[in-house]
């Protein structure tokens, strides 16, 4: 079952195999939360905690896992740029000039992002009426 230990287990498998290279410099928590239509996730940092947010519809099961990894990514890339992170900022902006696609594909995101992108613009708004209840 999809919940907070689960998506916790999978960050830090994202982080061990992905994200090698980046420190984890401060405590960093992740846990399901909210009902969007279109927003995936975020990241905040408060009291020197960083905190992941990924959309609590990705829970169910007609969600495939790999939006789920690519969301979890898309925030650890995030926190290596510097954003709501204790490392240096590396950017002005979090998604200047496509940072975050560039690195997605180069730690290996390519074909989730593809199949992602056909994914929401398919079948998401048929999977997002039957499990927004």
């Amino acid at each position: 079952m999809r919940d907070d230990a689960w998506l916790r287990n999978r960050m830090l498998e994202i982080w061990q195999i992905r994200f090698m290279d980046v420190p984890m410099k401060n405590e960093v928590k992740i846990r399901f939360k909210g009902k969007w239509k279109t927003k995936f996730g975020h990241i905040r940092m408060k009291n020197n905690i960083t905190e992941i947010v990924v959309n609590s519809l990705f829970k169910h099961e007609d969600v495939p896992q790999y939006i789920i990894d690519l969301t979890i990514a898309h925030e650890l890339i995030h926190y290596s740029h510097g954003f709501q992170s204790p490392l240096e900022r590396r950017y002005h902006y979090p998604h200047q000039g496509g940072i975050v696609r560039k690195e997605l594909k180069k730690r290996g995101f390519r074909d989730a992002m593809q199949m992602e992108r056909k994914i929401f613009r398919k079948e998401w708004p048929e999977i997002f009426k039957r499990i927004r209840s």
